[in-house]
């Protein structure tokens, strides 16, 4: 790849850095000023292509630019990618030509048309033909910029041949709506890549049409190349019918526009909180279509599911953590797995061996890829042989008992309080000396809770309800409130009380 260094027309006070990509294999990098027009650039690019400027069109986003175009209103940014193409020369009769037809030469002489973001009428709304006033009639996208932003941003429509993924193309025609840019083989392209499928085809019947593949970029950073693509986030749209949201009835200039046949409008603010009031639930729910863990409107309308889960990026990065995680969990369990029951890890597994959960083998699970904890399937507790209503702790000859509480003397000796954190709440231990006074009892009476199985007094100091007792030998999860095994109804009831 020859890598050149451009400028021209004097000194440049407003440089902009792009590359031009040649059909000879070479690529150029020019340093443009914004006010020059494609004329300029074609002075420049010709030489370089051993042909005149008037032999060279330039094609970016699917359109031969007019020579006349200015460089700025290309919706070009830093290190954007320009084609230029040898032009193929048109061959003129020799009988008399009219005036009327030295008017059509000079327009082929002259061909070319503005560039996409120019011509390209606004999508995001809906896709009827509704017109939509002039000053408003440019197209708005917005997507999730995975890298290196990592925020939604605003976003460049781009197109490439589906064939060869040559930039190097005109579209026979303009993307109408939503489903020509998101579905496949839906607008034709010619393509000018030598190389291409297309273009190699020398008969009638072993041609192949090549389409268009529409794809996003971030507006927010100069470009990394023609593999920079970004997530478009099609229920982002701006609001030029001036609905109002359907949680607060402000008018905002940005919404997010639900699927479902009314396309119920709520702001970006209140899609927020939707969003985190369902999380802090857990009210997410699967679509069985999609597979996806999403939301539908929040009206309740069928067929509304949000289908491009990268809408939830709107959420801050703990939040789409937690909804990722509540995903993956959700999805586990749906498919008749397990998380695994030591604190802080939960690793999520999905047992072969399920036929038999009464056979000692098939309880047998080990938590591989994640903490290696070896435990029972049927009670969750450490692995054990036998029924697992047997494994209540009995206090051995080892052990004390002081008011029903088994005690661990070797640990005593070194721990009066131990405080355990876990993932979703917070415990503490408390290994009791025979040398505690009275008053001490009663106030861990008052402000704890026994574990329903194994009695250890447990008080729970903030986080949610799923209580989980880490004692050895017992690991039993249960609900603060009810005080009886974990269950997905406690979760669905009063996880947060």
């Amino acid at each position: 790849m020859l890598q050149l260094i451009w400028s021209s027309k004097g000194k440049i006070t407003n440089s902009l850095s792009i590359y031009v990509k040649t059909n000879t294999g070479n690529t150029l990098t020019v340093n443009l000023d914004p006010k020059w027009d494609i004329k300029n650039v074609k002075e420049i690019v010709a030489p370089q292509m051993g042909i005149s400027p008037e032999d060279v069109k330039i094609i970016f986003a699917g359109k031969e630019l007019h020579n006349s175009t200015i460089i700025e209103e290309c919706d070009l940014g830093q290190q954007s990618i320009l084609h230029a193409v040898k032009m193929p020369k048109k061959k003129l009769k020799k009988p008399k030509i009219t005036i009327d037809e030295l008017s059509e030469v000079s327009e082929l002489n002259e061909s070319g048309s503005k560039p996409m973001n120019e011509t390209l009428s606004d999508l995001s709304f809906d896709d009827s033909n509704n017109t939509i006033d002039d000053d408003k009639k440019r197209a708005h996208f917005y997507i999730y910029c995975s890298k290196p932003c990592k925020n939604v941003e605003a976003g460049k429509l781009r197109v490439k041949c589906s064939l060869c993924s040559s930039g190097a193309v005109t579209v026979d025609r303009d993307p109408q709506s939503w489903q020509d840019v998101l579905k496949k083989n839906r607008i034709t392209v010619h393509c000018e890549n030598d190389y291409c499928q297309s273009a190699q085809s020398n008969t009638q019947d072993d041609i192949q049409l090549s389409y268009a593949k529409f794809f996003f970029k971030c507006s927010n950073h100069p470009s990394l190349g023609e593999n920079d693509e970004a997530v478009p986030l099609y229920l982002i749209k701006p609001n030029f019918k001036n609905i109002p949201c359907l949680a607060c009835t402000d008018i905002k200039d940005t919404v997010l526009v639900f699927s479902c046949e009314s396309s119920h409008v709520t702001c970006i603010d209140c899609f927020k909180e939707y969003c985190c009031v369902k999380l802090s639930e857990r009210q997410f729910e699967f679509d069985d279509k999609s597979g996806y863990y999403t939301l539908p409107c929040p009206a309740g309308c069928d067929n509304s599911y949000i289908n491009e889960v990268h809408h939830f990026r709107l959420l801050d990065n703990r939040q789409y953590e937690q909804y990722q995680r509540f995903g993956a969990e959700e999805y586990v369990l749906r498919a008749g797995g397990l998380l695994c029951p030591q604190p802080d890890c939960g690793m999520g597994i999905i047992p072969s061996n399920s036929d038999d959960v009464d056979d000692d083998n098939c309880r047998k699970i080990q938590c591989i890829g994640g903490c290696g904890y070896v435990f029972c399937k049927k009670c969750l507790n450490g692995f054990h042989l036998g029924d697992c209503d047997s494994q209540q702790p009995v206090a051995s000859s080892s052990q004390s008992k002081f008011g029903g509480y088994s005690v661990d003397p070797n640990r005593a000796k070194d721990v009066s309080l131990n405080l355990i954190i876990n993932h979703h709440f917070y415990n503490f231990i408390f290994n009791f000396k025979a040398t505690w006074s009275e008053a001490t009892k009663r106030t861990i009476q008052k402000s704890t809770k026994p574990c329903p199985k194994c009695r250890t007094p447990t008080e729970r100091d903030g986080g949610c309800m799923h209580m989980f007792c880490t004692r050895a030998g017992c690991n039993f999860q249960w609900c603060w409130v009810c005080q009886t095994s974990w269950s997905r109804d406690c979760m669905g009831n009063h996880w947060f009380g």
